[in-house]
């Protein structure tokens, strides 16, 4: 068992932030929201929503991992509307402009710096709208100019209403920013 005795809320217009060292269970958690992995007992209710109650979580979460999700041998313009397909629709300039990715369009994913790539990876937020974010280390990789459109993004996306759930183990630039600490979740259990 990863964790157990876990209560909180994400409110719509505020980030929710998973602190807490590594094997905590920050990842798991966001697996279990964006309903890739099952809980092995408990509840993940989702209350006072405007999505349908028929609604496909998956649907309308972004979840940016670990990997960023992108084809190597794709150019940075073909891997977003890759990603606009799959998603019924996009703004691919719009998303490509979001994170600075505009001289980049033409070159294969493969030739790409780590810090690029993960831009490329973010590049998805800013593609199709969905009202939650599930963004697991999302500045891994970014060097200070990428951190502030990443903040960028992530605030436009709060003020319009979305709901952003991040682990991270530095401070985001976010505010309207609540913590859900594992380590202290840990010293309960004890």
């Amino acid at each position: 068992m990863v964790f157990a005795s876990l209560d909180f809320t994400a409110r719509a217009g505020r980030m929710l932030v998973l602190r807490g060292p590594n094997g905590a269970g920050k990842t798991s958690l966001l697996r279990l929201i964006a309903g890739l992995a099952e809980p092995a007992g408990g509840t993940l209710a989702f209350e006072q929503t405007s999505l349908p109650a028929d609604a496909l979580l998956g649907e309308h979460v972004h979840f940016i991992a670990h990997q960023d999700a992108i084809k190597l041998h794709l150019s940075v313009a073909e891997n977003l509307s890759f990603w606009a397909g799959f998603f019924g629709g996009g703004d691919v300039a719009g998303a490509m402009t979001a994170m600075n990715l505009d001289a980049l369009g033409e070159f294969q994913a493969q030739r790409l710096s780590a810090g690029q790539k993960r831009r490329l990876g973010l590049a998805r937020l800013a593609l199709v709208e969905k009202p939650i974010w599930l963004l697991d280390e999302p500045t891994v990789g970014l060097d200070t100019a990428s951190q502030k459109l990443l903040a960028q993004m992530m605030t436009r996306h709060l003020e319009s209403g979305g709901i952003i759930i991040a682990s991270t183990h530095i401070d985001l630039p976010v505010k309207s920013s609540d913590v859900l600490d594992f380590a202290k979740l840990a010293d309960r259990a004890k």
